[in-house]
């Protein structure tokens, strides 16, 4: 007992990896949370689009504040609203589906994102970490921004919570009660271009996509209702933030990478073992 509580103390006698699990903790969560609509929603590639859409503002803010943490974060936060903006005015058209747009803006924002980085002579060192995570390097502004933007996007799905629901499983009765669809639909996309924003220090744009799509992936396997869903999503999202960053450490490996590999782990598990879904369950 005595080793356990040295494993997992010792590392905490270091403030950047006590920063480091405060801001897994909260990416854990946030993203989990916010993942339920992406995975009910089908919104997975969306995700993956505003992740690497937001790479001009990166680049961008790197530029105007050469490199400081303040103008990266503010460059990535207006490229992520503008690119969900522009792919949801873009599929609101009768010509072109979503699908089409997301590939559009993507494509486009990316490589305006790599133009701008390469002209950065060293930005391989400089930018890298917001490729594949750093959490680690988690400073107090990466934590109280991590914070503030987290909370935000927990309130506003607490407070737009039966709506959303609403929309998710049966967008006809939305229109029924006559929701404001087209208002949530742009929330939800400024929501989730703020939440990638938020986990861009803790495990990268490579890896964004897992913490929101994988947690949330689980817990549908292990319930059938949204808020118990959003609760077991947080707690595997939290845990294997945790878990990884841990494990990060002990072993020596990218925290991001280590993050989303217990994310995986979790999600095969269940995937296998999950009473009346799971594979396995079902085989018997």
């Amino acid at each position: 007992m005595e080793t356990l509580w040295h494993w997992l103390a010792d590392p905490l006698a270091f403030p950047f990896m006590v920063r480091g699990l405060l801001a897994a903790l909260m990416v854990g969560t946030v993203c989990a949370v916010l993942g339920t609509y992406v995975v009910l929603r089908g919104m997975a590639f969306f995700g993956d689009a505003v992740a690497h859409a937001i790479l001009p503002g990166v680049a961008v803010g790197y530029l105007v504040g050469g490199g400081r943490q303040e103008p990266l974060f503010v460059g990535a936060l207006a490229a992520g609203i503008l690119a969900s903006v522009g792919i949801g005015a873009i599929a609101r058209g009768k010509h072109l589906k979503e699908d089409t747009a997301i590939g559009v803006v993507f494509a486009g924002m990316f490589a305006l994102g790599i133009a701008i980085i390469s002209t950065v002579r060293n930005y391989t060192v400089d930018l890298s970490h917001f490729l594949f995570g750093d959490v680690l390097g988690v400073s107090d502004f990466d934590l109280a921004l991590t914070a503030i933007l987290g909370a935000l996007v927990l309130l506003l799905v607490a407070a737009f919570y039966k709506e959303f629901m609403v929309m998710s499983f049966d967008p006809v009765l939305a229109a029924t009660l006559r929701l404001p669809a087209t208002f949530l639909r742009y929330l939800l996309l400024v929501m989730l271009a703020v939440t990638i924003v938020v986990s861009l220090q803790t495990v990268g744009v490579a890896l964004v996509v897992a913490m929101l799509v994988t947690p949330a992936a689980t817990a549908f396997l292990l319930t059938r209702r949204l808020i118990t869903m959003m609760v077991l999503a947080a707690l595997i999202g939290s845990a294997s933030a945790a878990v990884g960053l841990y494990i990060s450490y002990y072993v020596n490996v990218a925290s991001g990478a280590a993050v989303v590999l217990v994310c995986t782990a979790a999600f095969l598990a269940a995937y296998l073992f999950a009473p009346g879904r799971g594979l396995l369950w079902r085989g018997a």
